[in-house]
């Protein structure tokens, strides 16, 4: 199967409502429209993670991002363009994206992939995408395809095909919050 192929039909199962494993710029990830709750949901029930647990959203472009968030502060554009390594910002006024997948606080953590594969499906999905690790919440995070548990291949819809021989270290991305005010916290560095 061809990366094309590959994206088309992860694509088409997203449109669908379905929830899909694909690779990103970090681990393996279990995604579906940002904007469906009922998919959100679906995954929140594939992690046996409790839904107070905010997930993030991978888009392809930092310009995407004004979709889903009121107002960005202006330190935010220089984090997403400045980053050298995956970096996900938390923000306030999370907005057009699906209920349950805002905090309660009404933020949203959100990442700019730079990582071909993951930035061309959600450039060809035209939406922001849930990206949570593929595992089983409170187990240990699956790096690489390999690593992923029956329970999570058997309950998604569709399975990527690109990058599944790889087999090398992965680290999950840098969180950073930000608050309006302009205020920095260090989540996971």
């Amino acid at each position: 199967m061809t990366k094309e192929e590959d994206i088309k039909n992860a694509v088409e199962t997203l449109r669908n409502g379905g929830v899909i494993l694909y690779p990103t710029d970090t681990v393996w990830g279990i995604g579906c429209d940002a904007t469906n709750e009922e998919a959100v949901r679906r995954i929140y029930e594939i992690k046996h993670r409790d839904d107070s647990k905010a997930m993030i959203c991978l888009v392809d472009n930092p310009n995407r991002i004004q979709r889903y968030v009121r107002n960005i502060p202006e330190v935010a554009w220089d984090l997403f363009e400045l980053s050298t390594k995956p970096t996900t910002i938390i923000l306030d006024g999370a907005a057009n994206l699906a209920k349950n997948l805002i905090a309660e606080d009404g933020s949203i953590a959100i990442r700019v992939t730079s990582e071909e594969f993951s930035k061309q499906l959600c450039y060809k999905f035209q939406k922001a995408l849930v990206s949570t690790s593929a595992n089983i919440s409170g187990e240990p995070t699956a790096q690489n395809y390999r690593d992923i548990s029956p329970e999570i291949l058997n309950a998604v819809d569709y399975v990527c095909w690109t990058r599944r021989q790889e087999h090398k270290p992965h680290q999950p991305s840098s969180i950073i919050k930000l608050t309006g005010n302009g205020e920095v916290t260090i989540i996971r560095k």
